[in-house]
């Protein structure tokens, strides 16, 4: 299975990876920075750059056949053959924007688990803007404007964001470990976990920023009603 060496370092930009194989548009790796769209967080794009040229990568994803991270590339046919090596080099504005949403994501996320014992029943994060549904009985633009509002004042005090791992019946003994209403972690020995001290701790194996102070400010851009225990808010974040 392929290393995902963002998960140690997210803010690696370039990185030099091993081509395992190539099967049509899809190439899979050794190791990579890239990443596949999954926890309901976007996939990242960008290139791989060889002697002879390069390549666009224009999605990565979870490959249903073998379960490995599948690199799309837009003309398979410039690579070189298998065992070759190839620098990966991430579109950086767009998964510092995905960074910035997600942690921004997290905080949102456990102010609702706190306040109002809401779980997330579903959700979506692109580089423009972000959005999360709760299982909320009742639907009101109030709490979500309150929720944003205290998301906003943990931005503002810079808070280390933590990431480490832990054996996973130890970190499924966390309260709040897992917020998602419907869906637990893989079945794996240990677990990614992401803390913001005082704050949130969850498991999640997508890139966060730093600190919370990277994030900006978070903006409420709209909140819809979408039925029983779904109620969605929009946010962005700024500049």
């Amino acid at each position: 299975m392929t290393e995902l060496v963002y998960q140690g370092d997210p803010y690696l930009k370039e990185y030099m990876a091993t081509i395992k194989a190539i099967k049509g548009s899809r190439v899979f790796l050794d190791k990579t920075i890239f990443h596949p769209r999954s926890g309901g967080v976007e996939n990242d794009t960008g290139y791989m750059v060889f002697n002879e040229g390069m390549v666009r990568v224009v999605n990565v994803y979870y490959d249903k056949e073998s379960g490995d991270v599948a690199h799309e590339v837009d003309n398979a046919s410039l690579l070189p053959q298998p065992g070759s090596s190839v620098k990966l080099v991430l579109d950086w504005e767009r998964r510092y924007r995905l960074m910035r949403l997600h942690t921004a994501a997290h905080i949102l996320s456990a102010i609702m688990y706190t306040n109002y014992n809401a779980l997330i029943t579903g959700g979506n994060i692109t580089p423009e803007y972000g959005y999360d549904d709760y299982s909320l009985t009742e639907f009101s633009r109030e709490i979500f404007e309150e929720a944003v509002k205290k998301a906003n004042e943990v931005v503002a005090r810079n808070i280390e964001v933590k990431i480490y791992w832990l054996p996973r019946e130890e970190a499924l003994r966390i309260p709040g470990v897992v917020k998602l209403a419907s869906k637990m972690p893989p079945e794996v020995e240990k677990l990614r976990i992401v803390e913001i001290p005082g704050v949130d701790i969850q498991a999640d194996g997508g890139p966060h920023v730093k600190s919370t102070g990277e994030i900006g400010v978070i903006k409420l851009l709209r909140v819809e009603n979408k039925g029983k225990n779904k109620k969605r808010l929009y946010f962005s974040v700024e500049p």
